[in-house]
Parts: structure tokens; sequence; C-alpha cells
């Protein structure tokens, strides 16, 4: 039978596929499919496993890589303001009822004369969000990585996301939104600094 459409094989030889125990997820797919009073033979159900091991291996690939890994090369420059990106969009997996929360991260730091890639902060929230996580400590690791790596003077990591967990299940509230915030440095210690990242990440939304 042909994949469905959107669904195209993926190569065995991935790195989350080379990491991961797909046959064992498999045989759990099948249980749960069992479980629930299903037939894991039916014929819409028959690739459902293997699609769904696959999807796993994706999802969770932030567990076999190092994110500090794209924070190893940075530019030495004099510049000393802050530089933010916002709106760096990812999508995660809530580790308590392992159904996805996605949303954006405004990463900011002051550089104390080391400058990373822009490309590489999108990096690391890819990482750290592709792994089972709860929002509170995914912020934190963000904003701990970039202050050990880069040593900055101060980083903020704001991130805004919506929880599957509570909007299709439980209280099933749409539209409800978690905001984080991991201020360090002297974006924690500076009321001024810390003003004025907020400023930068929503002064023109409001």
């Amino acid at each position: 039978m042909n994949e469905a459409v959107g669904d195209p094989a993926l190569p065995e030889t991935t790195t989350e596929f080379a990491t991961v125990d797909l046959v064992r997820i498999e045989r759990a797919v099948r249980e749960i499919l069992a479980a629930v009073g299903e037939d894991p033979n039916r014929e819409g159900l028959l690739e459902t496993p293997k699609r769904v091991a696959r999807m796993y291996a994706e999802l969770f690939s932030g567990l076999h890589q190092d994110p500090r890994n794209h924070l190893q090369k940075f530019f030495t420059e004099k510049y000393d303001e802050v530089v933010l990106v916002r709106d760096i969009s990812f999508h995660s997996m809530c580790e308590h009822h392992l159904l996805p929360f996605m949303g954006k991260a405004h990463i900011g730091y002051m550089p104390d004369g080391r400058v990373a890639g822009l490309s590489k902060l999108a990096r690391v929230v890819e990482v750290v969000s592709r792994r089972p996580q709860v929002q509170e400590r995914m912020t934190e690791e963000i904003a701990d990585l970039l202050l050990e790596q880069l040593a900055a003077k101060g980083v903020a990591v704001v991130v805004e996301a919506t929880h599957s967990c509570m909007t299709i299940r439980g209280v099933r509230k749409p539209g409800s939104l978690c905001v984080t915030s991991a201020m360090k440095g002297i974006f924690r210690s500076n009321l001024s600094s810390r003003s004025e990242i907020m400023q930068l990440i929503y002064g023109d939304r409001r």
C-alpha cells in the first residue's frame, strides 16, 4: 500500500533514526491502539506504528544533540548594545502528557566581546525544544546556554506558547497563552536594562 501523500518515506540513516529504537516504538503503538479498543491490523492503521515511530524520532531528536555545538563559533566585536531575535517559532512536546505545545521564543543578549550568528540562536531553540519538555525549563535552559557560551553581560529569553494539553483536553481552554521569561545578568540586576529588552520585544505590539 502506498504511503499517504505528504508522508514520504524517510532515509533510515538520518541521525534521529540511528539513535532511536523504532521497532520498540512500533510495538508500543500497536499496544496502545489495541488498549483503546482499536484493531491495529485494520487497513488504515497498518502503517500507523511505523509513522508514529518516525515522528517521535523527529520530535525528540534534540535528545541526541548538544545545543552548545551551535554556539562554539562566535565573532569578536566591540558591539555592546542589545542583540535581539524575535519570533523564533518552535514546536515541543509536553513531558506530562506527550502532547505538543508550540509558539515563539524571543532571545536577547548584551554582548561582552562575543557575537553569535543570528541563525545559531534559532538552532539552539530548535535543539532544546525537540525533547520532552516543560516550558519553564526550556526557557531557563536556553538562557543559561547563552550566558555560559557567549559570556554575555546579560541574557533575556521570553517564550510564548499554546499547550494542547490545556486546549484539547482537561480544562479545554483554546486561545490561552503561557508566557515564561528568564532574565540573566544585567537584565536581572538592572531595571532599566530589563525595561529596554521588554520594550524591544513588545513595544510595537501593544
